[in-house]
C-alpha cells in the first residue's frame, strides 16, 4: 500500500472536480465518500442534492474564517492511498478506517480532542482512495504535518500487516525522487515510455560513468543531447548545474530544467565530484585512454570489467561498510556503461537491470570513494571502447562480464539484506534476474561452440579429465559430470592443458573463489573462470597465429590462481541457474 502525499494545491474546488469527474487518465468508476472529518459531509457523487460546491465550501471554511492576509497562499493536503494490485478488494469501510489511520498518523487530524482539519475521502476505483484537507483546524491553526509523508508511510506499513496486504519494503529516504503524476500524464500526452524526470535520470547517470573531471563530464551530456545550466559562483567557482531535455516544455514552451539533486541525491555535483576526485589521487595507476581503444577493445573493456567485479566482491563480503558501498555504487557505473556499449540482444536486459539496480546504489552508509577506483576505470573502459558486436569475442566476453557481474550484485543484495535495507537488496535482485536473462542470450552461442567440442574430444582424453575432475574436485565431480555443459568445460579444460596450464590448479584455484555445491550450473560458471584465468579467448572459436585455439597472449607455464580467502560463497546465485 502506498500514500502519496502532495500538500501543495490551492483550489479546493479543482481538485474536487477531479476527484468526482471521469478521470483524464483512467476512468472514475462510481466516485463516491467514503469517510470525511464528521462522517456526515455531504456526497456529490451519491446524493442528487449534495453538489461540489456544498462540499468545498464545507472543507473550506476554517481558512475563510481567517482573516484574507492570514490565509495560506496554498492550502490544499492531497494524497491518495494505493493498495498493491495482487491485493484483495478492500470494502468502503476499510478504506473509511485507512482513510482516517492516515490523517491521523499525519497530523492533519490527530483526534484525541485535538483539534484537526476538516477532510474528505473519495474512492472512484477499486484499488484506491484520494483525501483532500484545508490546512487550517478548527481553531484557526496550522496543522502539525511535519514529515507528513513519512508518517503516512509507516501507518501505511502497519496497515499491511494488520489488513494481511502485501508488505511494501519500508524507504529509508534515499531513493530517487518519484516522477509526479503531472510528470506522468505529461509523458503520456507526448507519447513518452518515461518521464522526462526518468530519462534525465538515466543520461546523467550514464554520463557519470567513468568521468574524470568537470570537463568530460557536461562534454557527455551535452553529446548526449541534454540543455545545460551551469550555477557559478561570483568567484567564478562551478557550484552546481541542471539539466533538460530540449524538447520537454512547460505552458510557455521553455525547457523545463531539473538541478541534478532532483534527480538523485548522488547527482548532485558535490556527490558526483567525490568519484573523480578520490580516482585523481592515483593518478599515476590509470592508463591512457588512448591505449585502451582501437580493434578488440570492447572485449578488452568486458574482461577488464569481469576481472574488476570478480575482485569487488571481496570487497562487499568482507571490507568495511562505507567501502562495501562504494564499491556497490561503483556496480551501478559498469552496468550503466556495458548497458550503453552492448549489442541489440542483450541491451535491453542491461539497460533494464542498471536502471533496477540504481535504487541499490544508495543507502544511509555514506560511500567511501577510491577503492572502488578498478570498477570505475573498467566502466571508463567500456565507454571508450565503444559498442560491441553480438558474436565472436565481443559476445562472449559480454557473457563473460555479466557472469562476474552477477555474482557481484548478488552479493551487494546480501550485503544490504544483512544492513535491513529491504528496498536496496530487493532492487539488486531485480538487476539480477535482468542480468540472468541477459547471460542467457550472450552465452548461448559461445557455450554452444565450446559444447559441440568438447563431444568431439577423444574418448581416453575425456576418461583423462574425468579421473583429474574427481582428484581435484572430489566433492563436486559427479554433480559437474552429469551436466550437459561438462562438455564445454571439457573443451576449457583441454584448451588451459594444450597452453602450458596446470588445469587442476586452475579448478582448485576457481573454487577457492566461489563455493559450488549448490549451483545448477556448476559447468557454466567453471567455464568463464577457468578462460579468464587462463587468459584463454572467451570465444573458443579465436585461433592463434600458429593456429591453436585459446591463448590470446604468450603462453604460461603455471597456473593463475587467486588472492582471495577460500570462504567466498556464491554458487548458488549463478546466473546460469534454472536454465
Amino acid at each position: 500500500m502506498i500514500p502519496s502525499v502532495n500538500k501543495s494545491g490551492s483550489r479546493t474546488i479543482g481538485l474536487l472536480a477531479y476527484l468526482y469527474g471521469p478521470g483524464k487518465h483512467e476512468e472514475h468508476t462510481d466516485p463516491h465518500l467514503v469517510a470525511s472529518f464528521d462522517g456526515m459531509s455531504p456526497d456529490p457523487g451519491r446524493d442528487t442534492n449534495a453538489t461540489l460546491k456544498d462540499l468545498q465550501q464545507l472543507l473550506d471554511q476554517p481558512v475563510m474564517a481567517l482573516a484574507e492576509h492570514a490565509r495560506p497562499a496554498k492550502h490544499v493536503w492531497h494524497t491518495s492511498v494505493r493498495a498493491d494490485p495482487g491485493d484483495r478488494i478492500l470494502s468502503d469501510e476499510e478504506w473509511a478506517d485507512i482513510a482516517r489511520r492516515i490523517v491521523a498518523a499525519t497530523g492533519i487530524d490527530p483526534g484525541d480532542g485535538q483539534p484537526g482539519c476538516r477532510w474528505a475521502a473519495v474512492r472512484h476505483a477499486d484499488d484506491h482512495i484520494h483525501i483532500v484537507a484545508t490546512l487550517v483546524t478548527e481553531d484557526g491553526h496550522r496543522p502539525d504535518d511535519f514529515r507528513s509523508g513519512a508518517r503516512a508511510q509507516a501507518e501505511a506499513r502497519l496497515i499491511e500487516k494488520e489488513l494481511g496486504l502485501r508488505r511494501v519494503a519500508p524507504g529509508d529516504g534515499t531513493a530517487a525522487q518519484r516522477p509526479t503524476s503531472a510528470e506522468r500524464h505529461k509523458a503520456e500526452r507526448q507519447g513518452r515510455d518515461r518521464t522526462a524526470r526518468e530519462e534525465l535520470r538515466e543520461t546523467v547517470r550514464r554520463a557519470v560513468s567513468g568521468t574524470r573531471s568537470d570537463e568530460e563530464f557536461f562534454e557527455r551530456l551535452a553529446a548526449a543531447g541534454l540543455l545545460i545550466r551551469k550555477r557559478v559562483a561570483p568567484s567564478g567557482d562551478l557550484l552546481g548545474y541542471k539539466v533538460a531535455l530540449p524538447d520537454d516544455l512547460n505552458k510557455d514552451g521553455t525547457p523545463v530544467f531539473y538541478p541534478g539533486a532532483r534527480l538523485a541525491s548522488d547527482l548532485s555535483l558535490p556527490r558526483i565530484r567525490e568519484r573523480w576526485t578520490a580516482d585523481t589521487r592515483n593518478a599515476s595507476a590509470q592508463q591512457d585512454d588512448a591505449a585502451r581503444a582501437g580493434p578488440g577493445a570492447p572485449a578488452r573493456a568486458r574482461r577488464t570489467s569481469a576481472s574488476a567485479a570478480w575482485e569487488a566482491v571481496l570487497y562487499v563480503q568482507q571490507g568495511e561498510d562505507a567501502v562495501a558501498a562504494g564499491h556497490i555504487a561503483a556496480v551501478g557505473e559498469v552496468l550503466d556503461a556495458l548497458a550503453a556499449t552492448s549489442a541489440a540482444h542483450t541491451r535491453r536486459e542491461l539497460r533494464d537491470a542498471a536502471t533496477a539496480f540504481e535504487r541499490a546504489s544508495r543507502s544511509h552508509i555514506r560511500a567511501v570513494r577510491g577503492h572502488d577506483r578498478a570498477l570505475r576505470q573498467a566502466a571508463r573502459d567500456l565507454v571508450h571502447g565503444g559498442p560491441a558486436l553480438g558474436s565472436g569475442e565481443d559476445g562472449a566476453t559480454t557473457a563473460m562480464a555479466i557472469d562476474m557481474l552477477f555474482f557481484l550484485i548478488t552479493a551487494a543484495a546480501h550485503w544490504h539484506a544483512k544492513k535491513g535495507h529491504a528496498q536496496q537488496a530487493e532492487a539488486a535482485m531485480r538487476a539480477a534476474e535482468h542480468l540472468r536473462a541477459a547471460y542467457q542470450a550472450a552465452a548461448a552461442q559461445p557455450l554452444g561452440v565450446l559444447y559441440q567440442r568438447g563431444r568431439r574430444l577423444s574418448r581416453p582424453m575425456l576418461q583423462r579429465q574425468t579421473v583429474m575432475l574427481r582428484e581435484a574436485l572430489p566433492h563436486l565431480a559427479e554433480q559437474i559430470l552429469a551436466e550437459p555443459g561438462w562438455y564445454a568445460l571439457a573443451a576449457t579444460i583441454a584448451e588451459a592443458e594444450a597452453v602450458g596450464h596446470d588445469p587442476a590448479a586452475l579448478l582448485s584455484g576457481a573454487v577457492e573463489r566461489r563455493e559450488l555445491d549448490t549451483a545448477d550450473s556448476m559447468s557454466d560458471v567453471l567455464v568463464w573462470r577457468l578462460r579468464r584465468m587462463a587468459d584463454l579467448p572467451a570465444d573458443a572459436s579465436i585461433r592463434t597465429e600458429n593456429g591453436a585455439t585459446g591463448r590470446t597472449s604468450s603462453t604460461r607455464k603455471t597456473a593463475v590462481r587467486p588472492n582471495a580467502p577460500s570462504r567466498h560463497r556464491g554458487g548458488e546465485d549463478s546466473p546460469g541457474k534454472s536454465r
